[in-house]
C-alpha cells in the first residue's frame, strides 16, 4: 500500500441495476416508466435556447419549488428539490442522522441506506422484516437516532397503511422519521396527511417513475418548514447549484399535467394487475404489489436461473444476490407488448426446462 492509500475512504458502493444497450432488448430491470414524459415536457426541452444554458441555474429551484407546493397544496417554505429522490435521501441523511444512536431501517429495503450511513459513519440497525416481508412497526419503538423506509418498500412492493406510519410517529417524537414515497402514486397512501400533525416527518419522492423521467434527475421532500430550512442549509454548504435548467423547467410541465400522470399509472397498475394473474398461472409466487414492479419467486426454478435465461434472450429483470430475497426477481412492469413477450418466454421455458 502507498503511504497516500491510508487516508483514501473505503467504502462498499451502491450497485445500480444494469443498464444494458440492446438494439431490440425489454428492459424490465430498473423500475423505469415505459412510457414517455408529458408531452410538454419534451416541448419544453425543444425551446430552451442558449442563454439559459449560458447561465447558472437558479440555486432556490423555485419555479419547481412554486409548481411542487401548488400540488400539494404545502407551503413554498415545505418544499426542498434535489437531483433525484438518491441526491435528497443523501442529503436528509446528512442533516438528520447526527446522533450517537442508531438510525433504523429493515434488513430487507433500498440497498442505498447502508451504503450512506457507512459513508457518512452513521451508526444503524436493520430490523428484520416479518415472513412475509413485512415491516414490524414494534421494531421501531426502541431508542434510536432517526427511522427511514420506503412506502411500498422495495424490493417487496409492499405498502403499509397510513395508520401504520403515524403509529411510527407517535413512538418516536424525538428523531427524524423519513418516508420514501418513490412507488406510492402506484398503489399505496401518501403520509402527506400526516405532516399537519408531526412536525419530524419527512416525505421524500421522486419524478423517476409516475412521472417518466428519471433521465432528468428530480427528486423532492415535503416536511415541516424547519426540516426543508436545515436541508437548504446543507445544501448551500455541499452545492448551491444541484439542480440544471432544463430539468426545473421540464419538472414544471410534468406536474402541470394531471390528466397525462393519471393515464400513464393508471395503465401500469392495470398491466400489472393482469401481469399478476399471469405469472400466478406459470406458479410464481409474489408478494401483493402496490408499486410498479413485482417481486415474484416459484418454487420449482431457482431465480439465478430464470434470471440468467431471460438475460440471453435480451430481457432484463433484477436479481438480487442477499440474504433472504436470493431466491426472487424484481420485475418492471412494462407495455402490455413487452409483457407479453415475458410471459411467452417463461411459459415456453417453464414448460422446456
Amino acid at each position: 500500500m502507498k503511504p497516500f492509500e491510508a487516508n483514501i475512504r473505503k467504502v462498499v458502493p451502491y450497485v445500480p441495476g444494469e443498464q444494458p444497450k440492446r438494439e431490440k432488448m425489454i428492459k424490465l430491470n430498473t423500475n423505469e416508466n415505459p412510457y414517455p414524459p408529458a408531452p410538454k415536457v419534451a416541448k419544453a426541452l425543444g425551446e430552451l435556447g442558449g442563454d439559459r444554458l449560458r447561465l447558472y441555474p437558479d440555486p432556490t429551484c423555485q419555479i419547481l419549488v412554486d409548481a411542487l407546493a401548488d400540488y400539494y397544496k404545502v407551503g413554498k417554505d415545505q418544499v426542498f428539490v434535489g437531483v433525484g429522490s438518491d441526491d435528497v435521501l443523501a442529503m436528509a441523511f446528512m442533516t438528520f442522522f447526527n446522533s450517537d444512536k442508531p438510525i433504523l431501517f429493515p434488513d430487507v429495503t433500498y440497498s442505498f441506506y447502508p451504503v450512506w450511513a457507512e459513508l457518512l459513519h452513521i451508526p444503524f440497525e436493520r430490523p428484520a422484516l416479518d415472513e412475509q416481508f413485512r415491516i414490524r412497526k414494534e421494531d421501531y419503538y426502541r431508542e434510536n437516532g432517526g427511522i427511514v423506509f420506503p412506502n411500498p418498500n422495495a424490493p417487496t412492493a409492499i405498502a403499509e397503511p397510513l395508520s401504520f406510519i403515524e403509529d411510527i410517529l407517535v413512538h418516536n417524537p424525538d428523531v427524524i422519521v423519513i418516508v420514501d414515497e418513490a412507488y406510492v402514486d402506484f398503489g399505496a397512501e401518501s403520509a402527506l396527511p400526516l405532516l399537519e400533525k408531526y412536525e419530524n416527518l419527512l416525505i421524500v419522492q421522486t419524478f423517476s417513475k409516475s412521472r417518466s423521467m428519471a433521465g432528468m434527475r428530480i427528486g423532492y421532500a415535503i416536511g415541516s418548514p424547519l426540516l426543508i430550512r436545515s436541508m437548504n442549509d446543507v445544501k448551500y454548504s455541499y452545492n448551491s447549484y444541484t439542480m440544471n435548467t432544463p430539468s426545473l423547467v421540464c419538472g414544471v410541465e410534468a406536474v402541470k399535467d394531471e390528466a397525462y400522470f393519471r393515464e400513464t399509472v393508471g395503465k401500469i397498475v392495470e398491466t400489472r394487475e393482469y401481469a399478476q394473474e399471469v405469472l400466478k398461472k406459470l406458479g410464481f409466487e409474489m408478494t401483493d404489489s402496490s408499486a410498479n414492479f413485482l417481486f415474484v419467486t416459484h418454487p420449482a426454478v431457482p431465480a439465478a436461473e430464470l434470471f440468467e435465461a431471460l438475460k440471453k434472450e435480451d430481457i432484463f429483470v433484477r436479481y438480487f444476490r442477499a440474504d433472504r430475497i436470493d431466491n426472487y426477481l424484481r420485475i418492471t412492469i412494462g407495455t402490455g407488448e413487452e409483457m407479453e413477450a415475458l410471459f411467452a418466454f417463461l411459459s415456453d421455458y417453464l414448460k422446456n426446462r
